[in-house]
């Protein structure tokens, strides 16, 4: 496996779990949950922009999964979508790249 694939790779966890400490934490100090997390999402300007930036960003890398994998018939790729709106974009994006850089048999 190349340096690049193995570094996607990397990300790819990182992005699976780093945020994902930082929600069980939110989830656990408030005790109100996934309700309480999602509400914390819209809590002020900054928050709900970034909260729509992301958005904007996963709906995006699922167009471009899907269009991808339409042409080139990687159907292993499309993992990635649930694992953006699953996980987050932290890990779809290098997710997606990890599996479409593999070698073509």
């Amino acid at each position: 496996m190349s340096a690049l694939r193995m570094a996607y790779l990397a990300l790819a966890l990182w992005g699976a779990v780093h945020p994902m400490l930082w929600f069980l934490r939110h989830m656990r100090d408030t005790g109100t949950g996934l309700s309480g997390l999602i509400d914390a999402w819209y809590v002020n300007a900054s928050t709900t922009g970034l909260t729509w930036d992301l958005t904007i960003a996963a709906l995006t890398l699922t167009l471009w999964v899907l269009a991808e994998t339409w042409v080139r018939r990687n159907w292993l790729a499309l993992v990635a979508i649930p694992a953006t709106f699953c996980i987050g974009v932290s890990c779809g994006l290098p997710l997606y790249l990890f599996l479409r850089t593999r070698p073509v048999v």
